[in-house]
């Protein structure tokens, strides 16, 4: 009994502290912690598989409330990703200070997610987001970044304002707007030597001596006669900074998205389309959008739908799932088209998944499945290909890959 009281004293000193920072403000500790066991065929490489979360779905935080009155609240929160696989913990996520109305709805200043990742299509659609099988990035069927105007599992803004608005009649609508003149918006992509268009130091999006990026996106959501549906869709701006200007001829990246989805009963169909512009950042290759931020080996990774550097291209998903009992059913794919640039090859990435994800409680869920990405060269600095042979863009990977993974995640 003795030994008892005693760690609760010694617990309730360490707590006071806390109890008494907060008082006044409702603080919130959140997260999640997901571990996969993954296999990747990867062309010419040689096979490889292991126990990870390169797709860092894994993190925690704090949210933070203060309601101030007259239904206005002052909002925070700080955010850490980490990898369960590897023992990484410093990757920065979420990070901001805000307000909110229930009349008019919120705003956000310093790192946020973009309104294509987590509000119009993006991420919100694709049942495998944060897995090894997600759409963006290596799946090829979504812009995938680490610079956040994209939809990537890492896709975070620094230096950003962003608003959403109240839902009104089924219509909401939200916008970011990232000033220029920042040295550097993408942590892991620092002047990367495979990427020298960049410029040292100049980042993916905007960068040194950059103007403004944004994005702004709409959706409405309605019921008819039992059938969910939502329709959305979006512009995204990434001014390239100096380097880029002069090394690719280019001045601006522009994404167009549209999409929607639909529901009956247990079934659900989704999909979307995106048009890039003169690709300098978003829609370009970075590790996170590879998987290979910390990957299963340093060449697992591949950019499935990466735009050439500077060029244009094409981006379309779509997917059917089917709640039966405490299980999702997947089974969804798409295409990208990088069109050929100077000299530089085009290229093409077609890939499908299917899978499924079980739920053991509202908190705790098994997944897994099987990707399969084709791709190939056409048009200038190359000749078409059946996928095999290795890509000429070294950080694009090599040739056709397959990727199965099975893994366990919980919310707390």
């Amino acid at each position: 009994m003795k030994k008892k009281l005693v760690a609760l004293a010694i617990a309730g000193a360490f707590a006071a502290p806390v109890v008494a920072s907060a008082q006044g403000t409702n603080v919130t500790i959140f997260g999640r912690v997901q571990a996969e066991y993954s296999g990747v065929d990867n062309g010419n490489v040689p096979y490889q598989s292991g126990i990870s979360d390169n797709a860092r779905a894994s993190r925690w935080g704090l949210q933070i409330t203060e309601d101030l009155g007259r239904g206005l609240k002052a909002n925070a929160r700080m955010e850490m990703g980490l990898n369960t696989g590897s023992g990484s913990a410093s990757t920065p996520r979420e990070q901001w200070v805000g307000l909110s109305h229930n009349n008019w709805g919120d705003v956000k200043f310093g790192r946020v997610q973009s309104p294509f990742k987590d509000f119009a299509g993006g991420m919100t659609i694709d049942p495998f987001a944060y897995t090894t099988l997600q759409a963006n990035g290596a799946g090829g069927t979504m812009t995938g970044s680490a610079n956040g105007l994209g939809s990537g599992a890492n896709g975070f803004v620094n230096s950003a304002i962003r608003f959403d608005s109240a839902n009104v009649e089924g219509f909401s609508f939200a916008g970011l707007l990232m000033p220029g003149d920042s040295n550097n918006f993408d942590p892991t992509q620092n002047g990367n030597l495979t990427q020298a268009w960049q410029g040292a130091g100049g980042g993916n999006t905007g960068g040194k001596n950059g103007e403004f990026d944004g994005q702004a996106a709409a959706k409405y959501v309605g019921n008819y006669m039992g059938h969910d549906y939502s329709v959305f869709g979006g512009y995204s701006r990434d001014n390239a900074n100096e380097a880029q200007k002069l090394a690719l001829g280019v001045r601006t990246e522009e994404t167009w998205r549209a999409g929607g989805t639909w529901k009956y009963e247990n079934l659900s169909v989704v999909g979307q389309y995106e048009r890039i512009n003169n690709a300098i950042g978003a829609a370009t290759c970075t590790s996170a959008s590879a998987l290979a931020a910390n990957p299963l080996v340093s060449s697992s990774g591949q950019c499935n739908s990466a735009m050439n550097a500077g060029g244009d291209g094409s981006i379309w998903h779509v997917g059917t799932n089917y709640q039966w009992g405490n299980t999702l059913l997947v089974a969804q794919g798409g295409a990208m088209t990088a069109e050929a640039i100077g000299a530089v090859a085009g290229r093409d990435a077609k890939s499908f998944t299917v899978g499924a994800i079980h739920s053991l409680s509202k908190r705790t869920s098994l997944f897994g499945g099987y990707q399969r990405v084709t791709q190939g060269l056409s048009g200038a600095g190359g000749t078409t290909t059946d996928g095999e042979a290795t890509l000429t863009p070294g950080s694009y990977g090599s040739g056709n890959r397959n990727t199965w993974t099975i893994g366990m995640r919980h919310n707390f």
